[in-house]
């Protein structure tokens, strides 16, 4: 009799597949066994993987808790946060900082210190102390955004050097104690540039010169030829070197030296390595203003204090115009705006269309159609026929072309591309955030396609911004910020608030008021995409303070819309 198995009281039966059956499956398994071999990898391939880093492990209970790493020195400015480390191009910062409000950003090189030395004199009025101020902080703006570390150095510095007493017993004319007091504060300090607080950067940001100036060290006590005592670049020990010679010599022969200016006198000769004239740097001294730019210096050496108030406010702006003309020669391929999605974002370009267009004007100038000190016979600047500003589809990484692009955020994105005045968190949970990488898939389809991941198109973005030549050649714009502040630093310049305009002439009918508003560069900007983009500003600092009433967690960046 057959036996009758049960489960749980109820009876049930085993049944068997056919032998034929059992047999494919066991030679279909035999067969993915013996198929498995090990990929081949190359060279390149090894070299990429072995930096990965490794998968995370299991989440289990029983596992030590892994704490958030130390926060680093200067790794804070304001509201935001970061984290310096090689690793950067993680798709994902939390997953090395385990922290989401802290990105990981690549560490940056430190800047070289470019030293000015700057005693204000107590005869002048103070309008002239004033204007004399304004110029300096200029000094300041350019060489910051050229990618050194601009430092006023004054008598103070000068009074910490252990040969400050030597000269001060010399008894030297002005000029000569100033100098050699000019060269104990940059003792004082250590290596580095002494420059001239007349003496700005005015080449590309990849001029040679500028880059090894950028590597902070310097083999030799060298000067440049043309500049006289402009400019100086050295080492501190070849510096001291340099000062204690000056002084033995100024000792032994104080008679020959009255007529000396500065160390660069022939007199001091021995005392440098004298290298060509750089054509990175442009030095507006007494002479070359004299020779070169008459009115300015009329002004500007006037016994008046009045007037040489007014001199230096008129070479504040030609210098200032000659800094955004050599930024102008530097990109001739003009601006470029990436606008993805630009019927429902093309928004989002207008506020950076208006910097592209006061960086592509002609800047105001005492002296329209002077030219630096560095680059006679510079290209006029026409205002009918200004530097290109292109809005593609896409980013393109072209040379000499300089990038302006804003970024919104996601929720921002889907607030313009749904079209919804009013956000509810059911919307962003579920609906509303399923293309959340639509700007990201957009602004990189022209370099990776269609087929990568966003964790792909991540590490594409963050070269974008943050590689060795995009520092120099993008502008990275947070959408929903409405005044961009500090661009003066960052270009280097003053720019100018209202673009000269481009000679073109109009009908006078219709009126402004009637007259069909014009195509930005390419972005149509359709009535009422402005009051858009105003709801849903206001849409999502309704979502932020949701989610913040709900307890779910959000980024700084998004507390800073609120």
């Amino acid at each position: 009799m057959p036996i009758q198995r049960t489960l749980f009281g109820r009876p049930f039966n085993i049944y068997i597949l056919p032998r034929r059956f059992i047999l494919l499956f066991t030679l279909l398994a035999a067969l993915l066994l013996l198929s498995t071999t090990r990929l081949r990898t190359t060279p390149a391939l090894t070299s990429v993987t072995s930096h990965l880093p490794t998968a995370p492990l299991a989440l289990t209970p029983w596992r030590a808790p892994i704490h958030r790493p130390p926060p680093q020195a200067n790794s804070s400015a304001g509201d935001a946060r970061w984290h310096a480390d090689w690793r950067w191009r993680n798709p994902f910062s939390s997953s090395l900082t385990l922290d989401e409000n802290r990105a990981v950003l690549p560490p940056l090189p430190p800047r070289a210190p470019v030293y000015t030395f700057y005693t204000p004199n107590p005869r002048d009025e103070p309008a002239v102390r004033k204007a004399e101020a304004k110029l300096i902080l200029q000094w300041r703006r350019a060489w910051w955004a050229s990618g050194f570390r601009p430092i006023v150095l004054g008598r103070a510095e000068a009074g910490t050097h252990a040969l400050v007493h030597k000269i001060t017993a010399l008894r030297l004319e002005d000029n000569m104690e100033e100098e050699l007091h000019r060269w104990a504060a940059w003792g004082a300090m250590g290596a580095g540039i002494l420059a001239d607080w007349r003496v700005f950067p005015m080449g590309p940001p990849t001029d040679a010169l500028l880059e090894f100036w950028r590597r902070g060290t310097y083999p030799r006590l060298t000067r440049y030829e043309g500049l006289g005592g402009g400019i100086y670049v050295g080492d501190s020990k070849a510096v001291d070197a340099a000062l204690g010679a000056a002084i033995e010599q100024a000792a032994a022969k104080p008679e020959a030296l009255k007529a000396a200016l500065n160390l660069a006198d022939p007199a001091f000769k021995e005392l440098f390595a004298i290298d060509a004239r750089p054509g990175a740097v442009a030095y507006y001294d007494a002479k070359t203003v004299s020779k070169l730019y008459a009115p300015v210096a009329d002004a500007l050496f006037a016994a008046d204090a009045a007037r040489k108030a007014h001199g230096y406010a008129q070479l504040s702006a030609l210098i200032n115009a000659h800094l955004h003309g050599a930024w102008q020669a530097a990109f001739p391929g003009g601006i470029s705006i990436p606008t993805p999605l630009a019927k429902h974002l093309g928004v989002l370009a207008v506020p950076a269309l208006e910097i592209a267009h006061n960086l592509t004007a002609c800047p105001p100038s005492p002296i329209p159609t002077s030219c630096p000190p560095n680059r006679p016979g510079c290209p006029a600047c026409l205002a009918s026929h200004p530097l290109v500003i292109a809005t593609p589809p896409a980013f393109r990484n072209k040379t000499g072309v300089f990038t302006i692009a804003p970024v919104p955020h996601p929720y921002t994105t889907t607030a313009l591309t749904s079209g919804r005045d009013m956000l509810d968190v059911r919307f962003i949970r579920r609906l509303g955030m399923g293309k959340r990488n639509a700007w990201l898939a957009a602004i990189t389809g022209e370099v990776l396609g269609t087929g990568p991941s966003a964790s792909s198109r991540l590490v594409l973005f963050k070269e974008m911004v943050a590689g060795a030549y995009a520092r120099r050649a993008t502008l990275w714009l947070t959408a929903e910020t409405e005044l961009h502040e500090d661009l003066d630093w960052v270009f280097g310049f003053q720019i100018p608030a209202n673009a000269t305009g481009r000679g073109e002439s109009e009908t006078p009918v219709p009126g402004p008021e009637r007259r069909p508003k014009k195509e930005e560069q390419g972005v149509r900007v359709e009535a009422g995409m402005e009051e858009r983009l105003v709801r849903a500003r206001v849409a999502v600092k309704k979502v932020i303070v949701m989610l913040l009433a709900f307890g779910l967690g959000i980024s700084d960046r998004c507390e800073r819309l609120i």
